[in-house]
């Protein structure tokens, strides 16, 4: 634990966690002008952590201003007027959205993606230094198909006690993710994509799945390429989960697989993610698993900010702002490394408010 560490060690390893550059990036005029951002707070622990976003943004003076919008769960469909301002702005931050079990009620998460066609998730699972996981080097981003699979929504009852679920896959879906995999493993100098797949039963539709994997694998020579059937790809990230790099997937088994590796790493409560589309990026909580909390959380006030504010610090890069992504990022490391402020996920009993106090005391 970080209170049994030298002080030089840490002391040593804090020096580590800022980045020492002398030029990050040379900007076009305007380019520090506030952008607006949409923000769906959402259910649950959603208002919290939220929250904790907005006054670590406005503690760092960043250049983006929040248009709110209460979204619930248990709406029928996102309000158009919510719609219009994520097309407008480009870019959401959002807090979880509940889905209610069953009554043929939609998933408002699903809705927005297919709405604003976010066709690719993306939910980066990596060890922190200082919190104490099973295994270490985990640097896992699993980017996973957003919009068909199993998710297509196309459900019906046949007769009475017989439902048909129609699991849908195309070749322009499969192409574009997978060529999304591809192109985010260039651009963030990864060495390997690993495509998830069950093409030994399914094999029409992973089968299709994975031709368009393989198609536009040819295009990255530099990057090696690798399959993995769904089953042993759970048991390999238990065992041995620093072997993956960057993964890429089918909608269903995407969902699985980020959860599965966020755990490994950390936990739900400390993984980035996102999701994005040609026009549009809708930022939130990595691993969908307990992004809403439960009411204990909500009522203790003590639901783990950091993965939204890791997801914000994604979001600061996506807007051009690399430099506050930078202390963003790096204040967040420091507290998790010192160790006196987590949430009880992490082992600790601190409140959000408390761990937002002190990334922002933690503020370069």
């Amino acid at each position: 634990m970080a209170t049994t560490r030298s002080a030089p060690l840490l002391k040593h390893l804090l020096a580590r966690l800022n980045p020492v550059r002398s030029v990050t990036y040379m900007p076009r005029p305007g380019d520090g002008t506030p952008r607006a951002v949409t923000m769906i707070p959402g259910d649950g622990i959603g208002p919290l952590v939220t929250g904790a976003v907005e006054q670590v943004m406005e503690a760092m003076h960043a250049p983006l201003y929040f248009e709110k919008y209460e979204v619930y769960g248990d709406m029928k469909a996102v309000p158009a007027e919510v719609l219009e301002s994520v097309r407008k702005n480009k870019v959401c931050l959002k807090g979880g959205l509940a889905t209610p079990m069953g009554g043929g009620v939609s998933s408002l998460n699903v809705q927005l993606r297919k709405e604003l066609d976010l066709y690719a998730s993306l939910v980066n699972c990596f060890n922190l230094p200082g919190l104490p996981t099973r295994h270490d080097n985990v640097d896992i981003v699993v980017i996973r198909e957003n919009t068909e699979g199993e998710y297509s929504g196309l459900e019906h009852e046949v007769v009475p006690g017989v439902v048909e679920s129609l699991k849908v896959i195309t070749k322009f879906c499969s192409e574009r993710i997978a060529k999304y995999a591809f192109e985010y493993a260039y651009l963030n100098n990864r060495k390997k994509v690993t495509a998830v797949h069950k093409a030994n039963i399914m094999k029409l539709a992973d089968g299709l799945f994975l031709e368009s994997c393989r198609e536009v694998a040819t295009r990255y020579p530099s990057i090696k390429y690798s399959e993995i059937i769904v089953d042993n790809c759970c048991m390999q990230l238990v065992s041995k989960p620093e072997q993956f790099d960057v993964m890429v997937t089918p909608n269903l088994y995407g969902n699985l697989v980020a959860n599965t590796a966020a755990g490994i790493a950390g936990g739900t409560g400390v993984m980035p993610g996102g999701n994005v589309g040609a026009d549009h990026a809708v930022f939130e909580q990595g691993a969908s698993a307990g992004n809403v909390g439960n009411d204990k959380v909500v009522e203790q006030q003590k639901a783990n900010p950091v993965a939204l504010l890791l997801s914000s610090a994604m979001m600061l890069r996506h807007l051009q702002f690399p430099a506050f992504a930078d202390r963003l990022e790096t204040a967040v490391k420091k507290v998790i490394l010192e160790g006196k402020y987590r949430t009880k996920d992490l082992g600790g009993t601190s409140t959000t408010q408390e761990v937002v106090d002190a990334v922002i005391d933690a503020l370069d």
